[in-house]
């Protein structure tokens, strides 16, 4: 009788497809404590926010666009801008850029402000 040479890459396959089925199971079961060990806090719907967050944290959202040291890239330079200006950019947006309205809001928007009119 012949072996066959398929059948152990088979049995790793399923102990692969096993395997990845009890990690995701585990994962759903921690999620609370996966995203406290992140230093997020877990709201009820399961989803993270990032409370308490500085506007130089925060602001790491911006440079795609504004540049590292946020004075342009492919948007225009921000450093420096009025910090009310900034809030209001960031809850309104600005028709036809990629700053659509409520991309930050509340104390993050504030926090942001802040950080970005103290740079020169």
């Amino acid at each position: 009788m012949k072996n066959n040479p398929i059948i152990p890459y088979i049995l790793i396959m399923a102990f692969g497809i096993g395997l990845i089925f009890f990690m995701s199971l585990e994962g759903a079961g921690n999620k609370e404590e996966i995203a406290a060990g992140h230093g997020e806090e877990a709201t009820e719907e399961g989803a993270t926010a990032s409370e308490g967050a500085g506007g130089e944290e925060l602001v790491s959202s911006c440079i795609g666009c504004h540049g590292g040291d946020l004075t342009g890239g492919m948007g225009p330079k921000i450093a420096g801008l009025d910090a009310e200006h900034i809030v209001d950019v960031l809850a309104n947006g600005i028709e036809g850029s990629p700053m659509t309205p409520g991309l930050k809001t509340g104390s993050e928007a504030e926090a942001i402000a802040e950080y970005i009119s103290s740079l020169e």
